[in-house]
């Protein structure tokens, strides 16, 4: 009592497009007072009218334009523009005002507008936009210079905002004018000791705090370090120095990366103290090109890593190449020692030759030497078959020569206790062949595997294996398919290496194309014999499993066959006499390839020939005794 009183309600339709009207009673002791009606009429217009005007609504929100069309005038149509958002429904409010109810369901790009037209051609607008109040969350604030502090959060929805619907925000009170894609820095002093930091973000949809509470000194992001350069720089070793910026760094306990990339690796090292402005990089190639940068964080309270520096190439100085990758092969009364050629990394510089030593195992006198040019990867020995002998191989650039890498030949002759290593077959995958073998104690040093094709000569590759390992994937671009490969896995000894395992086989076989045969035919009365000269390995794109001779005279077809890769003959028996075609084909796992064929005529055997000449004789001899006796009876 005494006291005013209100109340407040929202009608879904603006109140100038239809008058409005409330009452109001007070009831006390089961007693209600009169009706009391406030009426609000909506507005008489002598021109077309749209009402709401300029609004600013959310998205997923319902509003409702009225058109007001004065009198004389008719209604036509109302319809959005620049917006398709979707219309719930259109509704006549009385002979003059009409509706049109919209639901928000998409951000304008831009202001839209609502038209209304009359039957004769008047029309009038309004503009709306579309848009979100403020969705930001997540504040989170660091310093990056001790002097000034620099926040960002998740922006959330805000796209296409119109100017005048933007949001403005404001950090510790201070309007952020360069607000980039949730970032804003104001200079502020930073002192230790934790606190709360505000940022409003406001816009005429709603207003919108965030907070964060954290102590700045144990949150420095640091900046990028400045003028980094190598202040020394050795074969395989360098020093770094860099600035700073920012005084107040120089009193921080801070760890750095310095980050050292090369044309095929990269690799990361840590250094630790109070202001740190050096490291040194160890275990580099030399001469050799790196590109270097750094960054720094506080190691003490450690927030997040700085700032990487510019990236600067440095290539450090030459050194003597690194020993080579040696090994040999053994062939007839040659034994061929054979090296990798270096790679750049390796080489530290021009190679400017090879040096091979070689001398008895027995002996310590001194070895014969002989230069190899850089251009030539081996050379080839003629040595004692009865002997050991230990084969020493350097490189040598302008800085000097490598260490020598040392081989030891085995002597040749065989050992009646020694086993002999059976060749087993291998099968190629997807353009390598992939090897196991058993664990060898002999291999102390590892194991080295080789493989070369299995016929003419070529230059022998390996692959150096460590002891804890006993299987290997081979892969070479000098591999080709329908090219048998012998491979050899040995045992690396303190002296001469150990032949543990041989294998053979293909990458990939391929169809034996043409003739492949030379054949040979020999009768033996009812019998013919089939013969061909060995297939040379150089022939054999495919593993030849075995043979099958095909032979058919004009009326019926046979065949024999064997299983024997080795075989070099087949006989046919019991055959009549006819002409008979016999073609051989190689038996392989892509099956029948290599035909060959040849032709030959089986005549009567002897007895029947000599027996049919006699026969011919004695019918001679009687014909020729009648034709006399006729003649002498008859003479005159």
């Amino acid at each position: 009592m005494g006291s005013t009183h209100s109340w407040k309600w929202t009608s879904y339709l603006p109140l100038q497009c239809a008058s409005h009207s409330v009452r109001l009673r007070s009831q006390y002791n089961n007693q209600s007072s009169p009706w009391m009606q406030k009426t609000l009429p909506g507005i008489q217009e002598q021109d077309i009218r749209i009402f709401p005007e300029d609004q600013i609504r959310e998205v997923n929100s319902t509003v409702t334009f009225c058109c007001i069309v004065p009198k004389g005038k008719s209604f036509s149509r109302m319809y959005l523009k620049r917006y398709e958002g979707t219309i719930i429904n259109t509704k006549k409010i009385s002979e003059h005002v009409h509706t049109l109810t919209v639901h928000l369901d998409q951000e304008s790009e831009n202001w839209s507008d609502v038209i209304c037209n009359t039957t004769t051609g008047n029309s009038s607008g309004v503009c709306f936009h579309a848009g979100y109040p403020p969705g930001e969350s997540d504040l989170q604030c660091e310093t990056r210079d001790l002097d000034s502090i620099d926040c960002v959060w998740n922006v959330g929805k805000k796209t296409n905002e119109y100017p005048l619907i933007a949001r403005k925000y404001h950090l510790e009170g201070r309007l952020c004018n360069d607000v980039k894609s949730g970032k804003c820095s104001q200079k502020l002093p930073v002192e230790a000791g934790e606190r709360n930091w505000t940022l409003t973000v406001e816009n005429p949809l709603g207003k919108l705090e965030l907070h964060d509470t954290a102590d700045l000194t144990r949150r420095v992001h640091m900046l990028a370090p400045q003028d980094v350069v190598a202040s020394t720089v050795n074969a395989r070793n360098l020093s770094l120095k860099w600035s700073w910026t920012v005084q107040k760094y120089s009193h921080l306990n801070l760890t750095c990366q310095v980050d050292v990339r090369d044309r095929e690796a990269n690799a990361t090292t840590e250094n630790f103290g109070v202001g740190l402005t050096a490291a040194v990089i160890n275990s580099l190639r030399p001469f050799w090109d790196y590109n270097v940068r750094v960054r720094c964080g506080t190691a003490q309270h450690f927030w997040k890593w700085g700032d990487w520096s510019p990236s600067v190439t440095i290539r450090t100085k030459r050194d003597v190449p690194d020993a080579l990758d040696v090994w040999m092969k053994v062939k007839d009364d040659r034994t061929v020692i054979t090296w990798k050629k270096p790679l750049a990394s390796q080489s530290h510089g021009d190679i400017l030759g090879y040096e091979v030593a070689w001398a008895k195992t027995k002996e310590k006198n001194q070895p014969n030497k002989t230069e190899v040019p850089s251009s030539n990867y081996s050379l080839a020995l003629q040595l004692d078959p009865s002997e050991d002998y230990t084969i020493m191989v350097t490189a040598r650039n302008i800085n000097g020569s490598s260490l020598p890498s040392t081989i030891t030949v085995p002597r040749r002759n065989p050992v009646s206790d020694k086993p002999k290593v059976n060749t087993s077959w291998i099968n190629g995958s997807n353009g390598g062949f992939t090897l196991s073998w058993s664990h060898s104690p002999d291999a102390t040093c590892g194991y080295i595997v080789d493989w070369c094709p299995a016929f003419g000569d070529c230059t022998v590759e390996w692959l150096k294996v460590p002891p804890n390992r006993t299987n290997a994937r081979i892969l070479s671009e000098n591999f080709k398919d329908g090219l048998r490969y012998l491979l050899s896995i040995s045992a690396c000894t303190e002296g001469a290496p150990m032949l543990l395992h041989r294998r053979e086989g293909y990458i990939r076989e391929t169809k034996i194309e043409g003739e492949l045969f030379k054949l040979h035919v020999d009768p033996k009365v009812s019998d013919v014999e089939v013969s061909w000269d060995p297939i040379p390995l150089e022939k054999q794109t495919a593993a030849i499993q075995g043979y099958v001779l095909y032979y058919y005279d004009s009326g019926s077809i046979f065949n024999m066959s064997t299983e024997n890769p080795e075989a070099t003959r087949l006989t046919a028996k019991n055959l009549n006499i006819s002409t008979y075609t016999f073609t051989l084909t190689a038996q392989t796992a892509l099956g029948l390839c290599g035909n060959s064929s040849t032709s030959i005529t089986l005549n009567p055997s002897a007895d029947n020939l000599i027996m049919l000449i006699l026969i011919s004789l004695v019918a001679v001899f009687i014909v020729l005794s009648t034709i006399t006796i006729l003649c002498y009876k008859h003479w005159a």
